[in-house]
């Protein structure tokens, strides 16, 4: 059985303010399940505000991949193609995550992902980390897992899951990783939860928004227009929420959410 280490209240409540000034962070990310990861992943690293410390690439399975481990390859590559377009070095910064999803409550899986959160954690000197996960949670349950002390270090900004007063809970990044996300909520680590539905489903955008914005504003904006273009038919009436920048967002200016 895992012990976790104990917060007071006031050590959660000071965790868990705003956080104001330059922020450190980690994004864990499933890239390529659709197109709203890449919007958070560029507003992160353009960010005055953010100081991107590493990228985790998550597992995801839909009808863009063959299965978890699929997902976060592809999610793995994206990653890259998103830093080559913005002029980054990805060397020492992105990490593959687990293939698999949290199997069980006391069974991490251990990854590149998850031993680099471990290892920023723990080095902490100062405010804390703020782990940014946009998709099935298991690299950072996992973290939690093999390295409980980590929870008096970071603050983890989850993007899942439904208001507490829905009906249901479900949601993609939700029940694709139950065993994950319970652990994260049960385990005491300071979560600042974002929720799908009347939340971060608000944040739409349009073709013709994103063709006066985006295209032609360097290669990522052209990449990133070209993204959503092609994800629907549709180019007159459509709309799509790009729900992961809620959570740059809310590192970005707390008040926005």
């Amino acid at each position: 059985m895992v012990i976790y280490p104990q917060l007071s209240a006031e050590e959660r409540l000071g965790l868990l303010e705003p956080p104001r000034g330059p922020v450190s962070m980690v994004l864990d990310t499933d890239t390529y399940n659709e197109i709203d990861d890449q919007f958070a992943l560029v507003y992160a690293l353009l960010s005055a505000n953010l100081r991107v410390e590493a990228v985790y690439a998550a597992p995801f399975h839909n009808a863009r991949s063959s299965g978890p481990a699929d997902g976060m390859e592809k999610s793995y590559q994206e990653i890259l193609r998103i830093l080559d377009r913005l002029g980054r070095p990805h060397e020492g910064l992105v990490y593959r995550g687990s293939e698999v999803y949290l199997p069980a409550a006391d069974k991490p899986v251990p990854s590149p992902a998850a031993n680099d959160l471990i290892e920023k954690a723990m080095a902490r000197d100062g405010g804390p980390l703020y782990v940014v996960a946009i998709g099935a949670i298991t690299n950072v349950a996992s973290a939690i897992l093999l390295e409980p002390c980590i929870i008096q270090r970071i603050v983890v900004v989850w993007l899942g899951g439904q208001p507490y007063y829905w009906p249901t809970a479900s949601e993609f990044n939700l029940r694709q990783d139950v065993a994950a996300v319970r652990l994260v909520f049960d385990s005491g680590v300071p979560l600042v939860h974002i929720p799908c539905k009347n939340v971060a489903e608000h944040l739409r955008t349009t073709l013709p928004e994103m063709h006066r914005y985006v295209h032609g504003q360097g290669a990522i904006g052209d990449y990133l227009y070209e993204t959503f273009r092609s994800h629907h038919d549709d180019h007159y009436a459509y709309s799509k929420v790009i729900w992961d920048i809620s959570t740059i967002a809310y590192l970005n200016n707390p008040a926005w959410v």
